[in-house]
């Protein structure tokens, strides 16, 4: 710019050098011719000669202007220029964005998007503000707003330190202590494990039971009169908590199987058996009942052999005792057998060092909160300790055994209860003891982080699913309307939503008729984990869906009943309760509460309901039966009608009913009578042999000899849902 201003200048200079030297040599001629005009025309002299001074003046200030605008202009060319490179947009961009995501990170609005993507191959019309972009489109964006593109899977966290907690290495064999062996009682429901244990225990457990089944846990401490202790694990038998009885032989030494001499092998009793295989546990067979007349304790043992249960008496392992739990027969021949194999199993363990256990069962007990139900497996627990199991932590205030009792300490192989938890833990969670609140916190925080992260990679596969059907759909829509031009395709894309008529308020009614939402309260996280089991497997949605809301353990809420109101569902509660004031709340929001103590009542309760959302079905009861003598056509007015002359066969003809004609087997004609005649006079009902004359309702239908009329009731009967819980 410099050099164009000195070209200027020179230019300049040489131009007023040339007018000087002109007007020097002007100067002279006028000098000549002056005193020829000065006494003529004194006035020309003074006009026609101009000062070249002025001339400068008016080129240097021209000069001047020139130079200060150029100035200007290369200053705001240069404060142009820097923005441009300096504050390029870097737009932070991942695949499978949608126009929203798009427009907000470039900080503009959605009308924007689209007016980026005018000009192409898109169709602009089918974008909308959650419509997924293709890779091609958000650099085509990018590009028109000027931005710099960088490219990102999405967001991630920095990589944390494994902050987890796990259990010791193998103690020295020479630290080991003996201990007392975990037994597990397995069977079926009903063939007795809780009276037989209630016969060890000499308490009446079972006689408090719902229903006379089991449907905890339970974990008890049984002192033998030889001194001998051991701890027996009661699972329940039902169908129902099969997660249970697993989670009962992973935690124990011996499985005591129960199985009724009068009643056999049974399906529970082949999953007991699984169960004990699958955790490599030594079994000991009780036969019980045997003081029943129809006992069979032989047949036990031969069916058992389909299972490879293979007893003593037929060359086998397996130690079986003939009992009845009802007299007490037998049973210390039964504990003495479970004493011989422990030990031979050579129970120990390491009484010392920071405590491993497991969650046998766990419950919110109003007033102390969080209690769990324990099997100490490794070092002795004392109050003051702090533990982690699960997603939550402790620091034990108070211990108490089966009875209720406190205590202060428990070692290896002893059910405790555990009061003291931040949260509640689930069932078969691992208890750790740590050294101190803020490690059981970081661990606790290491897990809830790790879970998040599992979660976020399935939310990651499943959006990646999504994007990918999204694209396939919008690809074959643009091969749907690919070659049509844009007001054609505008034209049938109205066309079909108008074709798409929301739903009529009754419509609407009877589909969400067929939703069930539920709300599911238990006792104990195990109780409420075996109903959610048999939830699992409802295979009906085609007939209602079944939606669950909500689960949790402990007593009904107000937050619960809010729930079942805002889904229009229905609450289930299993050993729980619901107070008063809870109940009248219900009743207000017309909400159902439904409580049971057993259950298989509980689940019966809900095929009911499922069964109450089906639309009532029709079924049709033939009260009479005739056959075609003969046809003809009475006239009436100025149309002819088809008659046809019938004698009932069977039962009776009622012409208020509905009627069926039948040809060659097959149904050509359902409706109703308009007349029904006995020789010439209107009746309503024809009995057995009697002749008549009838005209359907359908003037088109033709008659001929030998059809058969069909006289039916129908009647609506109530749907039953077609699933099977399996029980």
């Amino acid at each position: 710019m410099n050099q164009k201003i000195l070209k200027v200048e020179n230019l300049l200079r040489f131009h007023t050098i040339c007018r000087q030297l002109h007007s020097l040599g002007q100067r002279k001629t006028v000098s000549q011719w002056r005193h020829v005009f000065s006494s003529a025309s004194p006035m020309w002299t003074a006009q026609s000669y101009t000062r070249p001074w002025q001339m400068d003046a008016l080129f240097g200030a021209a000069l001047s202007q020139y130079r200060l605008l150029v100035t200007k202009k290369e200053e705001r060319s240069r404060k142009s220029q820097l923005p441009s490179t300096k504050s390029k947009k870097e737009v932070e961009v991942w695949n499978g964005m949608t126009v929203e995501e798009l427009a907000r990170a470039m900080e503009k609005d959605i009308d924007y998007i689209y007016e980026a993507l005018m000009n192409t191959t898109i169709d602009i019309d089918s974008l909308e503000a959650d419509s997924h972009l293709d890779e091609v489109w958000i650099k085509e964006v990018i590009k028109k707003a000027g931005m710099k593109l960088k490219w990102s899977k999405l967001k991630q966290d920095k990589v944390r330190e494994n902050k987890d907690a796990v259990r010791r290495p193998q103690a020295d064999p020479a630290l080991l202590t003996p201990r007392s062996p975990v037994v597990t009682i397995m069977g079926h429901v009903d063939h007795g494990k809780t009276t037989l244990l209630d016969k060890l225990r000499k308490t009446q457990v079972a006689a408090m039971e719902a229903g006379g089944i089991t449907q905890h846990i339970g974990a008890f401490l049984v002192s033998l009169p030889s001194g001998e202790k051991i701890t027996f694990l009661d699972t329940p038998g039902h169908a129902a908590f099969s997660a249970m009885r697993a989670r009962g032989a992973q935690v124990t030494d011996i499985v005591i199987l129960v199985v009724a001499a009068d009643d056999g092998v049974m399906k529970q009793t082949v999953e007991s058996i699984q169960h004990a295989k699958d955790a490599q546990v030594p079994i000991v067979l009780a036969i019980n009942k045997c003081d029943k007349a129809e006992a069979d304790p032989e047949k036990v043992k031969k069916e058992l052999l389909a299972y490879d249960v293979v007893c003593e008496d037929y060359g086998g392992d397996v130690q079986a005792v003939h009992v009845s739990a009802l007299t007490g027969d037998n049973l210390m021949a039964l504990a003495e057998a479970t004493i011989t194999l422990a030990e031979i199993l050579e129970l120990k363990s390491d009484p010392t060092g920071p405590v491993e256990g497991t969650v046998i069962e766990s419950f919110i007990d109003k007033g102390r909160g969080p209690v769990t139900t324990a099997i100490i497996q490794r070092g002795t627990l004392r109050k003051g300790s702090i533990l982690v199991a699960g997603k939550s932590w402790a620091k034990v205030r108070l211990m108490f055994d089966e009875n209720g009792k406190t205590i202060n300490e428990a070692s290896p192989s002893m059910p405790v209860g555990i009061i003291g938890w931040r949260d509640l833990p689930s069932a078969g969670d691992e208890i750790l003891e740590l050294e101190s609140e803020p490690r059981a916190r970081e661990v606790v925080d290491w897990r809830k982080y790790e879970q998040e992260q599992e979660k976020n990679k399935e939310d990651l596969k499943m959006i990646e699913e999504k994007r990918k059907e999204h694209q396939e759909a919008h690809r074959k829509a643009r091969e749907k309307y690919g070659t049509l031009h844009w007001k054609e395709r505008s034209f049938i894309k109205y066309q079909e939503k108008k074709n798409q008529n929301p739903l009529k308020p009754k419509e609407k009614a009877e589909r969400d008729s067929n939703v069930l939402p539920i709300i599911i309260k238990g006792d104990v996280d195990g109780s409420v984990e075996a109903i959610l089991n048999i939830v699992d497997t409802y295979d009906a949605s085609h007939e209602c869906e079944l939606e669950l809301v909500h689960f949790g353990v402990g007593d009904i809420s107000e937050n619960d009943v809010n729930l079942a109101e805002t889904f229009h569902g229905v609450i289930y509660g299993f050993n729980v309760n619901a107070g008063n004031v809870i109940q009248r709340s219900a009743a207000k929001k017309g909400v159902q509460i439904k409580l049971h103590k057993i259950i298989y009542r509980l689940i019966e309760d809900l095929q009911g309901e499922l069964s109450s959302r089906l639309p009532c079905t029709v079924e049709e009861h033939v009260i009479g039966e005739a056959s075609i003598l003969a046809t003809f056509s009475v006239t009436e007015g100025k149309k002819k009608v088809p008659v046809a002359g019938c004698r009932v066969q069977k039962g009776q003809l009622e012409k208020q009913k509905k009627f069926k004609l039948i040809r060659n087997g097959h149904v050509i004609w359902k409706g109703s009578l308009t007349s029904l005649k006995h020789h010439k006079d209107d009746i309503s009902i024809i009995k057995t042999g009697m002749d008549c004359g009838l005209s359907l309702d359908d003037g088109k239908i033709e008659f001929k000899v030998g059809d058969e009329i069909v006289c039916c009731e129908e009647k609506e009967v109530l749907a039953k849902t077609s699933w099977d819980p399996g029980f």
